[in-house]
């Protein structure tokens, strides 16, 4: 037996982002870089991506949770910031309003 420790195997591709996160990161990169966005602003644009005749126009809603879990997510992996005030908050405790933009 070797005490080596190397794996044969070719490294794994990282998991793929949730569509919602996906969208958070399209809608920041959008934006200028001194731009921060709020949270609802993208639950719009996810909303307006999967809408439906039939939906109404409070759809955004739905998505208010998602879009905060996935911010939350990628904040901890270092892909954006959550802000209150302008200024960076730690994703595992936060409150109140916020808005997020990309990682400076």
């Amino acid at each position: 037996m070797s005490d080596d420790n190397t794996n044969d195997l070719p490294p794994k591709d990282p998991a793929p982002l949730d569509p919602v996160a996906t969208v958070i990161l399209d809608q920041l990169s959008a934006l200028p870089a001194d731009k921060s966005a709020a949270p609802d602003d993208i639950a719009r644009a996810y909303a307006e991506m999967r809408r439906k005749p039939s939906d109404g126009r409070d759809l955004y809603k739905r998505y208010r949770r998602a879009v905060k879990e996935q911010a939350i997510f990628l904040a901890r992996i270092g892909r954006i910031e959550i802000t209150r005030r302008g200024e960076p908050v730690d994703p595992d405790d936060f409150k109140g309003v916020w808005r997020m933009r990309l990682k400076r």
